[in-house]
């Protein structure tokens, strides 16, 4: 008890301080912070440039690796359509180990950020999804999205698309392909059959006892 009161104490004194504080202090602070605008003349730099590239070795933040696929999703583009656009191809397998980790990591990205419009199974039923009744979101169980490559479902995480914004800033570039990752679990356990299950497992699921009927009340 004593510490939650000193807590509050000191907590109390903070805004106190804060409160204190002369706003001119901080516009002073504003306007001498030394700062570059692009495309602007720099006496900083011998050249006289404010852009510079960026030093021998660094890489962009979304970029883990060299490796194109695993940052966006996509392999060299394809041919020129008609429309003048070349065709985009996607990767069709997960570019990173799919791990128990990186599935239980997709899990809880999936029912953080997913669930909340897909539904805890991503079949598009929600207590949000409900409300957009003008376009609800799909499932993602079904058969067009199992056949879309796993480096569209990336490239979506990762841009948005319709009414859905891009989660790039939520979702780092690993657990958006663990998002993926266990997305498509989540598609192999809605549409599997039973031939398909382990024999331990299809074992232990023809011996539990069915499920009990809800009785409809009058």
């Amino acid at each position: 008890m004593t510490s939650r009161l000193t807590l509050l104490g000191l907590a109390t004194l903070a805004l106190g301080a804060a409160s204190c504080i002369d706003e001119n202090i901080l516009d002073v602070m504003a306007d001498s912070q030394p700062r570059a605008g692009r495309y602007k003349e720099s006496v900083f730099f011998e050249d006289g440039l404010s852009m510079h590239a960026p030093p021998e070795g660094t890489v962009p933040r979304e970029r883990l690796t060299q490796n194109v696929p695993v940052s966006t999703g996509r392999l060299p583009d394809g041919p020129i359509q008609p429309n003048g656009e070349p065709l985009p191809k996607y990767a069709t397998a997960i570019p990173v180990p799919v791990t128990p980790q990186l599935l239980a990591l997709g899990r809880k990205r999936f029912d953080i950020t997913c669930a909340t419009c897909h539904g805890p199974v991503g079949d598009g039923i929600s207590i949000v999804g409900t409300q957009m009744s003008l376009r609800p979101p799909p499932s993602l169980v079904t058969e067009k999205y199992i056949a879309k490559p796993s480096g569209y479902l990336f490239e979506v995480a990762s841009r948005g698309f319709g009414m859905m914004a891009s989660y790039a800033a939520e979702l780092t570039v690993e657990e958006r392909w663990a998002v993926v990752a266990y997305l498509r679990a989540l598609q192999l356990s809605q549409s599997a059959n039973v031939d398909q299950l382990p024999p331990a497992v299809r074992a232990k699921l023809e011996s539990a006892p069915p499920a009990p009927v809800q009785k409809e009340h009058p």
